[in-house]
């Protein structure tokens, strides 16, 4: 078993992100000890790796409530959370493809200042050097 503290060290993740989690209700098996502390399971770990997955690649808490609703249903509910998982992966695969042009153009700048330092030229591209 493990603590709300435990969990966020172990998965990453903020303590205070896991208590807000809980209270949408993402955690729905998680139970607290006589202190009235959650007690996470191994098995509630596996929801807690799915909903940061969810979330880092910017699911809305109501389309993570849903999926996880779902699962509580059971296997007659693969098809919608089959569905659900492959609109993520495509959100994620468009965030990538973004962040990879940022990364280009982050690339050739870093190239490009590191030339200026090298040749010590002036940055032709800097309006503000146009200014005067």
């Amino acid at each position: 078993m493990y603590t709300t503290k435990e969990v966020s060290q172990k998965m990453d993740v903020s303590e205070h992100t896991l208590r807000f989690w809980a209270k949408c209700g993402f955690f729905p098996f998680v139970k607290r000890d006589e202190n009235n502390i959650r007690q996470f399971t191994e098995s509630d770990l596996e929801w807690v790796k799915i909903v940061k997955c969810l979330r880092s690649v910017g699911t809305e808490n109501k389309a993570i409530k849903k999926y996880i609703d779902l699962c509580i249903i059971g296997d007659s509910t693969i098809p919608e959370r089959f569905e659900i998982i492959k609109e993520t992966k495509n959100n994620a695969l468009k965030k990538m493809a973004e962040l990879k042009q940022q990364l280009d153009l982050l690339d050739y700048k870093e190239t490009f200042y590191k030339n200026l330092m090298e040749n010590n030229l002036k940055d032709t591209w800097n309006p503000m050097n146009k200014m005067k």
